[in-house]
């Protein structure tokens, strides 16, 4: 692999830039809750079903597979025994991350869901929401926003799990870039942004 360092003004800030289908099916899914809501399930099913898009999936792969044209880096990882012990954050600590990050991905800035909200919409519309064990029959769209809590500096290269080395992310960018360093994939720090602040909920309000 070759070394994708570079400077502050030449770094991108994810590994390839959000396709507008993902815009499009985050407002089929707003409007599928909306319409959950309101009682009428029949289009909330069919609005999951229209979001559930190839060209999504299509990126998704593109970010996240083992030959990524996307991602480059050169490896840098500490010994095992020179590492924090890696955990994932509490439930409060995943609040935490919310009310400071939204629910946006810190580094495409696509609006990212929660697990659980998956789960739970996966109840009501089992046939529209599909997610089996291999990544092609799991929902292109619910794949992609998949709400993820990143280390910033991964614990391979001396990471700690305090939340300030921890941001929010999509499943893409998390999965894209591993356990690389920021500098190993050429990436801006996201923490030197702003979250994205949007009307988006992550569809918390679903039930």
């Amino acid at each position: 692999m070759g070394t994708a360092a570079g400077t502050d003004s030449t770094r991108r800030t994810c590994l390839r830039d959000p396709i507008a289908e993902i815009g499009d099916a985050a407002r089929y899914l707003d409007a599928a809750t909306s319409a959950h809501m309101r009682g009428r399930p029949k289009i909330a099913e069919e609005l999951i079903r229209m979001a559930d898009m190839s060209a999504i999936r299509e990126w998704t792969e593109s970010i996240w597979a083992n030959d990524s044209a996307f991602v480059r880096y050169r490896d840098a990882s500490l010994p095992t025994a020179e590492r924090a012990k890696a955990r994932m954050p509490t439930a409060a600590e995943k609040e935490s991350i919310h009310a400071r990050d939204g629910y946006h991905c810190r580094f495409c800035g696509i609006p990212v869901i929660r697990r659980e909200i998956r789960v739970r919409i996966g109840k009501f519309y089992p046939q529209a929401l599909t997610w089996g064990k291999r990544n092609v029959v799991q929902h292109a769209a619910f794949q992609a926003m998949w709400a993820q809590y990143d280390h910033v500096t991964p614990h391979a290269k001396g990471g700690q799990n305090e939340l300030g080395n921890m941001v929010l992310t999509c499943a893409p960018c998390n999965f894209g870039r591993m356990s690389n360093s920021l500098d190993e994939v050429g990436l801006s720090d996201p923490r030197e942004r702003e979250p994205v602040r949007s009307l988006w909920d992550g569809l918390e309000r679903f039930r």
